[in-house]
C-alpha cells in the first residue's frame, strides 16, 4: 500500500516544481494513467501529475515522495506497449515532458547531450543540423530520450547501427533517495569499476531517473536504397538472411512482411508498395559511400536473394519511391492498430526466426486466430500481432471478445516457450513492463531473477521507484 499524498505533502512538491506542475483534475490526470498497450483495463490513474523542470527539481520530488514511501512512475513520451509507465500503485507520475533541451551537440567528440524529455524527432533534427547522425530508429519519433534508455530501445536498424546501449556514453540519474549521480561522460572507453550506466539502460525506470544522456554519433551516410524482395514462401525468404550475413554484408536495415498488413496500409496511408506477388516479402535497407558501392551491394543482395527463389527484387532508385516504401513500413501498426490485441516483442538467433515463424503459424491454425507477424530478420527480433479481427478480402473483420478473449493468453505463452526453446527472449527492445511481467520467469531462471530483485533493493530500499514492473 502506498501513502496518502496529504495536502501538507501536496504544498512541499509544489513548493519545489511551482503549482502549475502539479495536477490533480481527473479530466487530465486519465492522460497519464496508460501507456500504447491497447487493452485500456490496465490503465490506473495517479494521484498526482507532477512536472518537474530541472534534475534538481526532479530530486526534490523524489527525496519528497521517498521519505513517505510514495510510488513514482518516471514517465516520458507514453509511446510504450508493455504498460511500462503506467501508475499501478497510484502515487507520483514524474512527467519529464519539461525536460525537453538538447543542451549540446560536440562535433570535435561526436558528442551530444540531451535532457531526458527531448523527442527523438527533435533530437535526431538537432543533431543532423550540426552535419552528424545518430543512427537508432526506434519506429515512433514522438518518443522521449529518457524512455528510449529505460528500454534499450532498438529499431530496425539495430542490426548494422546495434540499439540505444551502443551509444549511451553518460547519464546522469536520480536516485530515489535524491542523490544525483554521474555516470560516464564523453568517453569512449571505461573499465573503472562496476558500470552502473549500462546497469540503468534497460533498466525501465525501476532503479531512478535518467534526467540527462550523452550520446555518441556518428557521420552522416552517404547513399540509402531500398530492395523489396517477394517470395512465394517463407523459408528461403528468411533463409536468405543469415546468407546475406556470411557474404559479408551488412545492411542497414532487413525487414520480413505478409502481404495482409501491406494491403492494409497501402489502404490506410494511400501509398502503393511495389509489388503484390508472393506472400512474404523482405525489405532490405543498404547505405553506402558513393553510387559505386551502393550498386555492388544492390547487386550483390539481389543475386543471393534470386539463389534463394526471389519471384523478382524491385529497387526502389528514387527519394519518392524510397520514401514510399518506408512510409508503408513505418505505418503498417497504425494500419491494424485497432484490431490489435497486443504486440509480442520476441527476439531469437538470426537462423531461428524461420522456424519461430512457422510456430505462429501453427498456433494460428490451432486456434483459429489472426496473427500477422512481421519484424526485423536480420536481428532476429519478432513482432506478432495477437489480434481481434480477422483478415478477410483487404479488410479486418471483428471477431466477437469471447471468441478472441479466452485465446490471447495461450498464444501468448505458447509463442514464449517456443522462443525460450529457440535460445530467445521475450522482449528484444519493448521491454518487460507490466503485461510480460508473468512470463519472466518462463527465460529468466529463479536465481537471475533473485539477482534483479537484489539490485532493485540496493538502489530503491523503499520500492517507491516504478512499482510493479518487470517483476514483483
Amino acid at each position: 500500500m502506498s501513502s496518502p499524498i496529504t495536502p501538507a505533502v501536496r504544498a512541499e512538491i509544489e513548493a519545489a516544481v511551482g503549482p502549475e506542475n502539479v495536477i490533480s483534475d481527473p479530466d487530465k490526470t486519465v492522460d497519464y494513467g496508460h501507456d500504447e498497450f491497447s487493452m485500456k483495463e490496465i490503465a490506473h490513474e495517479p494521484d498526482l501529475v507532477v512536472r518537474p523542470g530541472s534534475t534538481a527539481e526532479v530530486a526534490a520530488v523524489l527525496r519528497i515522495a521517498d521519505a513517505r514511501g510514495i510510488p513514482v512512475t518516471p514517465r516520458g513520451g507514453a509511446t510504450g506497449l508493455c504498460g511500462g509507465c503506467v501508475p499501478v500503485r497510484g502515487g507520483i507520475v514524474l512527467s519529464l515532458e519539461r525536460m525537453a533541451r538538447v543542451l549540446e551537440v560536440d562535433a570535435d567528440n561526436q558528442m551530444a547531450v540531451t535532457e531526458a524529455g527531448v523527442r527523438l524527432a527533435d533530437f535526431a533534427k538537432a543533431v543532423e543540423e550540426s552535419g552528424l547522425y545518430f543512427p537508432p530508429h526506434p519506429g515512433d519519433e514522438s518518443a522521449m530520450m529518457g524512455g528510449l534508455v529505460a528500454t534499450n530501445a532498438g529499431g530496425s536498424r539495430a542490426v548494422k547501427y546495434g540499439t540505444i546501449r551502443n551509444y549511451v556514453r553518460g547519464l546522469e540519474l536520480v536516485t530515489p533517495a535524491g542523490d544525483i549521480l554521474q555516470l560516464g561522460g564523453k568517453l569512449e572507453k571505461s573499465s573503472t569499476g562496476y558500470n552502473l550506466m549500462h546497469l540503468v539502460i534497460g533498466s525501465e525506470g525501476t532503479l531512478g531517473v535518467v534526467t540527462k544522456i550523452v550520446l555518441h554519433l556518428k557521420a552522416k551516410p552517404g547513399i540509402m536504397r531500398s530492395l523489396v524482395v517477394p517470395f512465394e514462401a517463407l523459408e528461403p525468404a528468411l533463409e536468405t538472411v543469415p546468407l546475406i550475413m556470411k557474404r559479408g554484408i551488412v545492411p542497414l536495415a532487413v525487414e520480413f512482411l505478409e502481404i495482409e498488413p501491406i494491403v492494409l496500409t497501402e489502404e490506410h496511408i494511400h501509398k502503393k508498395w511495389p509489388t503484390k506477388l508472393g506472400r512474404t516479402h523482405l525489405l532490405v535497407i543498404l547505405d553506402a559511400p558513393s553510387d559505386e558501392e551502393m550498386d555492388r551491394l544492390s547487386q550483390a543482395v539481389a543475386e543471393i536473394c534470386c539463389e534463394k527463389g526471389a519471384i523478382d527484387v524491385f529497387i526502389a532508385d528514387t527519394p519518392s519511391k524510397q520514401d514510399e516504401v518506408l512510409a508503408i513500413r513505418s505505418k503498417i501498426y497504425d494500419a491494424i492498430k485497432a484490431g490489435t490485441v497486443e504486440i509480442l516483442d520476441i527476439a531469437v538467433p538470426r537462423a531461428e526466426v524461420a522456424g519461430h515463424v512457422r510456430k505462429v503459424r501453427e498456433v494460428a491454425e490451432k486456434y483459429g486466430i489472426w496473427l500477422p507477424t512481421f519484424g526485423h530478420a536480420a536481428d532476429g527480433n519478432v513482432h506478432t500481432h495477437i489480434m481481434k479481427v480477422r483478415y478477410d478480402n483487404g479488410a479486418m473483420v471483428p471477431v466477437p471478445e469471447s471468441e478472441w478473449r479466452p485465446k490471447a493468453d495461450p498464444v501468448r505463452e505458447e509463442l514464449f516457450r517456443d522462443c525460450k526453446a529457440r535460445g530467445g527472449v521475450i522482449s528484444g527492445e519493448h521491454g518487460i513492463g507490466l503485461v510480460k511481467k508473468p512470463y519472466l520467469s518462463i527465460v529468466l531462471d529463479e536465481r537471475q531473477i533473485e539477482i534483479m530483485r537484489g539490485i532493485k533493493r540496493v538502489f530503491d530500499p523503499h520500492g517507491i521507484m516504478n512499482p510493479g514492473k518487470i517483476f514483483d
